[in-house]
């Protein structure tokens, strides 16, 4: 969190080269302070929130244009050129075995530090305490990573600046309301660039309809509190739809036969299904019994360039706390680690070094030739992995499922 942090400060100065215009900037701020008092305050008066805690909150605010993903009034919106979130870049680097095994040790400690409490959370929300104790992990160093930032006033000025500006407005105005309902003073609700919460890194919604007072004394604490964190991760992924008794996935050997343009969660066959097309788990072993007549998907989140999965219902479970391929991997990992497995069989190749523009420019070129990449955003999602793949084979390219120069160039 910490390393992620540093390198996006070092990308936030120099991707806004507009940042010396006082003149445009103060005019920013002038339209800013308008939206709050406008729109903002309005919204917030509605659902309950008193003039005082909207004045501790925002009153005086000043925009933060540090902030990455902004278009200022006037710019067109457009994906930007170096991709500044860890979970979709490379994943040789996301999932390093240094970072997986440090993950795995720490999280057995704890465990067996909160053996008992697991536990009863286990029991209660049906999800395994090593998916839990991975997420905990991955999203705050197990409570201990450092989360500077005013919420209110990156998800203020998200709400007036970013390409998302419906999504913010929605954050800040439930920020207003935890506020108004005493979990926290304005001062102290502190949150990262992108204005998650808490040790959970939970968004404002998400901790309005997700968190859980578990140690009993009445507050729903996921800054402080180990057993509301814990429980109210685990509360998550069961409304998310966890199903109890199932893994997340199995690392499998996929056979060129078995097109890579076959992955998706709108994709799928039972597990027997593609043990019958010569899909095998890796190092010889079996797929469960219990898993060969239900339900499962293909996932290869480098395509031909790295480790292939079965993945089961649960994997797009954990989709839903964070909608990278990279992130729920790394998730079912480590858990998977801290209950006793060992790395990866499978390795990740080396790929060209493209930017985020790189691969928005190619989906826009397979957008264009009616294929479905699911949105241009530069991001490589299983959307865009197959339609690479799809545009490969109508090429007679080799299907490798992940983008390219040479395919860029090509189209």
């Amino acid at each position: 969190m910490i390393i992620r942090l540093l390198a996006l400060l070092a990308i936030m100065a120099t991707s806004a080269p507009w940042l010396g215009s006082s003149a445009r900037a103060d005019a920013v701020t002038k339209g800013f302070h308008r939206f709050l008092e406008t729109d903002i305050w309005p919204a917030a008066k509605a659902r309950g929130v008193s003039r005082p805690v909207f004045d501790s909150a925002l009153g005086g605010l000043a925009p933060d244009l540090s902030l990455p993903d902004l278009v200022l009034p006037g710019e067109k919106s457009a994906v930007a050129e170096d991709n500044f979130q860890a979970e979709f870049k490379n994943g040789a680097d996301y999932l390093s075995e240094r970072a997986v095994a440090a993950n795995a040790a720490t999280g057995r400690k704890l465990i067996a530090r909160y053996g008992p409490l697991l536990d009863r959370i286990s029991r209660t929300y049906g999800v395994p305490a090593p998916i839990i104790v991975a997420i905990w992990g991955r999203e705050s160093a197990f409570g201990t990573a450092k989360i500077p930032l005013n919420a209110f006033r990156v998800l203020a000025t998200k709400a007036y600046l970013s390409r998302r500006k419906d999504m913010f407005r929605d954050e800040l105005l439930a920020a207003l309301q935890i506020v108004a309902d005493g979990h926290l003073k304005a001062k102290e609700l502190k949150s990262s660039w992108a204005g998650a919460l808490g040790q959970p890194q939970f968004m404002p919604t998400k901790f309005l309809k997700y968190a859980v007072d578990a140690d009993g004394d009445g507050r729903r604490d996921i800054w402080n509190s180990v057993p509301d964190t814990l429980a109210s991760i685990a509360n998550y992924l069961r409304q998310a739809g966890w199903q109890a008794g199932r893994d997340w996935g199995f690392e499998a050997i996929v056979p060129a036969a078995v097109s890579c343009a076959g992955e998706g969660p709108d994709r799928g066959a039972t597990v027997a299904d593609y043990v019958a097309k010569g899909v095998s788990r890796v190092a010889g072993r079996d797929f469960p019994a219990s898993e060969l007549k239900k339900r499962a998907h293909l996932l290869m989140p480098a395509g031909r360039f790295g480790p292939a999965f079965i993945a089961t219902e649960n994997f797009y479970t954990i989709k839903e706390y964070n909608n990278s391929d990279l992130y729920a991997l790394f998730v079912g990992h480590v858990a998977d680690r801290i209950a006793g497995a060992g790395p990866l069989v499978t390795g990740w190749k080396k790929t060209d070094r493209i930017t985020r523009g790189d691969v928005a420019r190619l989906q826009g070129k397979l957008e264009a030739r009616g294929y479905d990449v699911g949105g241009v955003d530069g991001l490589a999602g299983f959307k865009t992995r197959r339609a690479i793949g799809a545009m490969e084979k109508k090429l007679g390219l080799p299907e490798t499922c992940w983008p390219s120069r040479a395919l860029g160039d090509r189209l």
